[in-house]
């Protein structure tokens, strides 16, 4: 294999078998969702919806619908990302994020996911990929806490809802709640009260990624042949995380459909009550980044609350099961999957109540 060559060795735990298996989380949930369609299609043929199963049924596809259509161009987009850094080095990823076990490791995750473009679902399966590459626990944390909703597209998005400067407190807060977690449990996995990483990338002595990075681009040349294997990667990759998205909105789908978005601003003033039912609803719907903002924005302007709207898009990601249950595949511990809400839904209470005073 020469310098140049782009093509990494076959990756590890690559499925063996084309054979189906039946998966009850992700065929369960599509399951789900054909059947509210069928529901639907059948109360249109008849020209009215069926007695209350069809009403929800309506309500229900139409949420799915409408989720699906919000994220699909971040899940896109997330698998060509996971694809590609299936081909990078790990020697790259480590170099980038520096050591996992220190505040400047930490610093560099953070800053990556504030600056990286994609939604709170897409970000799952980099994430992932980070850490299957070599990222430290600590380093994923602050990552999944920075990331979701601190896209470039979707901060220009919120300071056409909220203006500039709620948006600068919100993504500077947000910033340091992913910096503080991310260094405390970097100090508990010292302490042996977390798992330690099952291996490491150990970089030579002034390692320098643009040397490598030049030889190897230096004969490079895209073909169809590439993409295509960039594509496969990114969906045999992205798979563990596209069942518990599909989980996930189908569930909100439900919730939509009985819940509408408007109760958030009219119930959940900025009052500790209206925090805590915030928090609630934040655990119990999982929205993607998209869907989030604007209701974050109406917890602002409509329902006067600051800090509810910060908590809302915060604890979202803090408290998604999505989220936990993918760390719990990755790292094969609940505490390290539970570790994520326990430290930064505190920190979120505490600055969203400041913010409504």
């Amino acid at each position: 294999m020469s310098s140049c060559d782009m093509h990494p060795p076959p990756p590890q735990g690559a499925p063996t078998s084309g054979r189906f298996s039946f998966d009850p989380v992700f065929h369960g949930s599509l399951g789900a969702l054909a059947t509210g369609l069928i529901v639907w299609g059948l109360g249109a043929l008849l020209g009215a919806p069926l007695p209350f199963v069809g009403v929800f049924a309506a309500a229900f596809s139409y949420s799915a619908l409408s989720l699906f259509g919000q994220m699909w161009w971040g899940l896109a987009l997330a698998f060509v990302v996971v694809g590609v850094m299936h081909r990078m080095p790990r020697e790259y990823v480590a170099a980038m994020l520096g050591r996992g076990d220190t505040f400047g490791g930490i610093v560099r995750a953070t800053l990556a996911g504030l600056v990286l473009d994609l939604c709170s679902h897409g970000i799952l399966m980099v994430a992932a990929k980070l850490y299957e590459r070599g990222a430290s626990l600590a380093q994923i944390m602050a990552f999944l806490i920075a990331s979701p909703w601190n896209s470039f597209s979707l901060t220009l998005v919120l300071v056409a809802l909220i203006g500039l400067k709620w948006t600068l407190l919100y993504v500077v807060f947000s910033a340091a709640i992913a910096l503080s977690t991310g260094w405390m449990v970097a100090r508990l996995v010292r302490d042996n009260k977390l798992p330690h990483r099952t291996y490491t990338v150990d970089l030579p002595e002034g390692y320098r990624i643009w040397p490598d990075l030049k030889a190897r681009l230096c004969s490079f040349r895209p073909t169809f042949g590439f993409f295509g294997a960039v594509l496969k990667d990114g969906w045999r990759e992205g798979q563990m995380v596209l069942r518990w998205i599909v989980f996930g909105a189908v569930l909100a789908s439900l919730i939509r459909a009985g819940m509408p978005d408007t109760m958030f601003a009219h119930w959940f003033g900025p009052t500790l009550a209206g925090l805590a039912l915030t928090l609630l609803a934040a655990t119990v719907i999982e929205v993607c980044s998209e869907g989030s903002a604007p209701i974050a924005a109406d917890l602002l302007t409509r329902a006067g609350a600051p800090g509810n709207g910060f908590a809302f898009l915060m604890a979202g990601v803090a408290t998604d099961y999505t989220e936990i249950m993918v760390l719990r595949q990755l790292t094969h511990s609940w505490k390290a999957a539970f570790i994520l809400p326990l430290l930064s839904v505190p920190q979120t209470l505490v600055i969203g109540y400041l913010m409504n005073g």
